[in-house]
């Protein structure tokens, strides 16, 4: 089956300021997956290039098998987008915002949005621009499941939520998800959501190096350990990070404990990590 997002060899930059050097990926269908990285690797310049916002100087990049940045109408009809916020159109009600998007797709389910909507207990004239962040979060994400997509991107969808709000938000989602045809992209920064949520992780560094990998094989086989503070850790391609501390320091690796112990000489204390430690780990504090 050919992917539903094909980026090969792409390369982009903001003046002198390199993006990506030569960023590869390729998703396929009926997967969620996690988009992370610190602030400032590309994460939403991802997302614009994706959706044809941007044109990238060079490499290739397609969804449903057409050049991003010429997507036709028909295709972006397959696609849902929560980018950077909720809603623009802000001045209509609960039930004029409805007629509004539906004009625009061929699948609208309206059931789908007025079932959510009803779920929050909101009249059909309540003015979106005097509901809170989460009310709104959730009539964005009933227009989104009502467009019935293919393929959903999700730029930071937990702006302004608290907690009660993203458990709902990703329950509807996993909800969406059941009949494992749909394809989920989203960039947050709130790691620990993605635990029971994604199948995989797309780790991005700034040059477009990436690593894409199941969640469950890189809660597995990245590994922290300690050591006491005075012993010398050699530079190797097999240590990802090194974290220092004023009581012990920290490696991060792909390697075993016994291949770190031989390369440095010392013995290693296996520490336990959360998602958020291990994507920290990786990435690096700062």
């Amino acid at each position: 089956m050919r992917p539903i997002i094909e980026i090969k060899h792409l390369c982009h930059r903001y003046g002198n300021y390199p993006v990506y050097d030569d960023l590869n990926l390729c998703l396929q269908a009926g997967k969620i997956y996690a988009l992370l990285g610190k602030n400032g690797v590309g994460k939403t310049t991802l997302i614009k290039i994706l959706m044809g916002f941007l044109q990238p100087l060079s490499g290739a990049c397609k969804v449903f098998g057409e050049r991003s940045h010429a997507l036709s109408a028909k295709t972006r009809a397959r696609i849902g987008l929560l980018f950077e916020g909720y809603l623009a159109w802000d001045f209509f009600t609960v039930q004029q915002i409805e007629k509004f998007y539906a004009a625009f797709y061929p699948s609208w389910d309206a059931d789908i949005y007025y079932k959510l909507v009803e779920r929050l207990g909101l009249p059909k004239n309540s003015l979106v621009k005097n509901m809170s962040c989460g009310e709104r979060s959730q009539i964005v994400l009933g227009l989104l499941l009502a467009q019935q997509p293919e393929f959903l991107l999700l730029d930071d969808y937990s702006i302004g939520l608290d907690a009660g709000y993203r458990r709902l938000f990703l329950d509807i989602m996993q909800e969406f998800c059941r009949d494992g045809k749909k394809t989920i992209l989203l960039a947050s920064h709130l790691i620990q959501d993605m635990v029971e949520f994604v199948d995989e992780v797309i780790l991005l560094e700034k040059g477009g190096q990436i690593l894409a990998t199941s969640l469950l094989d890189f809660q597995k086989e990245f590994h922290c350990f300690s050591l006491d503070p005075d012993v010398d850790i050699p530079e190797s391609a097999i240590i990802k990070n090194v974290e220092y501390h004023k009581e012990y320091n920290e490696i991060f690796s792909f390697a075993q404990q016994q291949e770190l112990e031989e390369l440095i000489g010392a013995p290693l204390t296996p520490r336990p990590m959360s998602l958020e430690d291990a994507f920290i780990g990786y990435t690096g504090r700062y």
